[in-house]
Parts: structure tokens; C-alpha cells; sequence
């Protein structure tokens, strides 16, 4: 496989990054052509190892971070959205929409371990709640979208419970027992328990629509979730919208790193990320814009090395047959071949 490396440099605006000072950024972009087949949804890094995981449908990809090249891959799982990583067992865990199964994985040899079926199907995003040892998946269930609890170490599924929108997409936990998942149809935030899985709340969101990405900054008690051109900041205690962010479109997940206290949100359709500075619980400074390419939605930040990765495949030309025929109400046209598979890596 031949590898294209391609850098782009820039220096940003002067913000407010501490009390009474300005200081300015520099962000690099790095862009490598890593290869393989398949379509991408989440990607994951494991903090401090520079390890990156990446869906591509049918399996995922191991990518080294630091050097843009493939270290390994994890087989068989069908129609795959997203991963999360325990180390205290570990343990990784894959969403598997085609199958309607967990695949856990041993995190060191990327080995499979067992596959966990999922009866509510529609399986989508997925995340360990550290603190209260589970793994929370969100899924597009039908008739209505559900929320599921499985015991990281086990595989037991603990939990369920059928949420207020068939379209919820990433969640966040506060470390104290309550569970915040995004909901893109209805444009809410539900509460739930983490013990007993029940709904607590429901907050609208507006003016944000279209609610993908989260994140939960403790220190200052703020949810941050990613919505196409405007996302919002909530008070985590009462849901009141504190601040909003203005950013392209496009979004599907959004990064958070807690010591810089910086906030990623790529925009796959504007081909961007816009990162904003956390100045204090209720201001937000835009720091810079910077370029990634079409379609790059999902987005993880490495808090240790304090890099974020996006993917995105290229597509080449759909076949003539294909693209002559119209897609079906709701579907996504055809595509052409995978020419190129970009991993992107933002660091300062």
C-alpha cells in the first residue's frame, strides 16, 4: 500500500486562553492516506497511547496516531458505528448495527472475545460510563430509540430503557449517576439514572437542532452538545442553555479535552473543524477553523496527547448504472469505490 502524507500549517487568532492574557495557537493538520475498504462512522482514541480505532463497516482499523499507518484490525463487524475502549478489564467493545451485536475484543491483542447479542437492534453510539462501570449503548431502535447497559467485564446487558426520539445519538456521563443522551429528532436532552436506567428529564435544546455529539466538562458542571451551525452549552444541574457556538454542518460527534479546555466540532459538509476555547462555564472563544476534508463528521480527542483524529473515506465516481437510477426516499445515493481513506490528525 502506498501511503501519501500531506501537512497544513496555520496560526490562529490570539484568544483569551487565561485570565488577563491573549496568547496565540498554532494548529497543524495532518492528513494520511491509511487505506482499506469500507464506509466510516465513530472514531476512538485510547488516551495517551496514540492509538486510534476507526469503524469502516465490516471491521475496524488500528491506526498509530503519531505515524498515520495501520497497526492492526479487528474482523467481523458488520455494518459497525463505534467503539469503546475499558482498560480496567481490557476490554473493547463495537456497536454492530448488521448484525445487531456488541463485539468485545481483547484491547491489547485485538483478538475477538465473544459477540453479545442485542435485542432492541438498531445499535449506533456507544460509551463507558467510568464511573459507574458500564457501558452505555444508544440505538436507533424502532419503533422508538433505546438506551442499553452492559457490564463491561461480562457482556451481561444490565439495563434498557425506550427514549423520547428513534434517533439518539452520543452520550455523556456526569460521574454522579446521571446519564445526558442527545436526541437528533426531537432536539432534547434526556437525563437518565445510571443505576436504574429511567428518564429523569428532558431539556430542549434550542436553538440548536439536530443534536449529535457530547461531551461533560465536571469542573464546571457544563454539557456540551454538537448541533449543525449552532451548538449549546446547558447548565448540567438545570438544562438552562448558558452559551451557544456557531459552526458549520454537518456535525456528528464532537471532542472535548479537559485540560486544554478545548472544544472540537467537526463539520463534515463545510469540510471543518471549529475549536473553541472554554474561557470560563458561560464563555466561549473560537480559536480557529481549520481544514479537514468532505464529509469528516465524527471526530475523537486523545486527552493525554492532547491530538484529535478525524476519518473520512474518499469516493471515486458511482458506477453509470447506479447513479442513473434515483435512490429510494431516505436513502444515500450510491457511491463510487473507496480511492482514499483520510486520517487526520489536528494537534497544537
Amino acid at each position: 500500500m502506498t501511503r501519501h502524507f500531506h501537512s497544513i500549517t496555520g496560526v490562529v487568532a490570539a484568544a483569551m486562553l487565561c485570565a488577563g492574557a491573549a496568547s496565540a495557537q498554532t494548529f497543524k493538520v495532518q492528513k494520511y492516506n491509511i487505506g482499506g475498504d469500507g464506509g466510516t462512522d465513530y472514531v476512538t482514541a485510547e488516551p495517551g497511547t496514540g492509538r486510534v480505532f476507526v469503524s469502516r463497516a465490516t471491521h475496524v482499523m488500528v491506526v498509530d496516531g503519531t505515524k498515520g499507518t495501520v497497526i492492526g484490525d479487528i474482523p467481523d463487524t458488520p455494518r459497525n458505528h463505534g467503539i469503546a475502549l475499558v482498560s480496567k478489564y481490557n476490554h473493547g467493545l463495537t456497536t454492530n448495527g448488521g448484525d445487531s451485536t456488541v463485539t468485545m475484543f481483547d484491547v491489547k491483542t485485538l483478538v475477538p472475545i465473544k459477540k453479545i447479542k442485542v435485542a432492541t437492534g438498531g445499535l449506533d453510539g456507544i460509551m463507558y460510563d467510568e464511573a459507574d462501570d458500564r457501558i452505555i449503548l444508544t440505538n436507533h431502535s424502532r419503533p422508538i430509540g433505546t438506551a442499553v447497559a452492559v457490564d463491561p467485564n461480562t457482556g451481561d446487558i444490565t439495563g434498557t430503557t425506550e427514549l423520547e426520539d428513534n434517533a439518539p445519538e452520543g452520550a455523556a456521563s456526569d460521574g454522579r449517576g446521571r446519564i445526558f443522551v442527545n436526541n437528533e429528532g426531537k432536539n432534547t436532552i434526556q437525563v437518565l439514572d445510571a443505576k436504574s436506567m429511567k428518564v429523569l428529564a428532558s431539556w430542549p435544546l434550542a436553538p440548536c437542532e439536530g443534536p449529535t455529539g457530547i461531551a461533560y466538562d465536571r469542573a464546571s458542571n457544563r454539557i456540551f452538545s454538537g448541533c449543525g451551525k449552532t451548538s449549546v452549552v446547558l447548565d448540567a444541574t438545570s438544562g438552562k442553555v448558558v452559551a451557544t457556538i456557531a459552526n458549520g454542518e454537518g456535525v456528528d460527534a464532537l471532542g472535548w479535552d479537559p485540560v486544554e479546555k478545548l472544544i472540537y466540532i467537526p463539520a463534515g459538509r463545510d469540510s471543518s473543524v471549529t475549536i473553541v476555547h472554554q474561557d470560563s462555564p458561560d464563555k466561549y472563544t473560537t480559536v480557529a477553523t481549520v481544514t479537514t476534508f468532505r464529509g469528516a463528521k465524527t471526530i475523537a480527542v486523545d486527552p493525554v496527547k492532547h491530538v484529535a483524529y478525524l476519518f473520512q473515506p474518499e469516493y471515486g465516481p458511482a458506477p453509470q448504472q447506479a447513479s442513473a437510477t434515483p435512490p429510494t426516499p431516505g436513502q444515500r445515493p450510491p457511491r463510487g469505490p473507496v480511492v482514499a481513506a483520510w486520517f487526520i490528525a489536528i494537534s497544537h
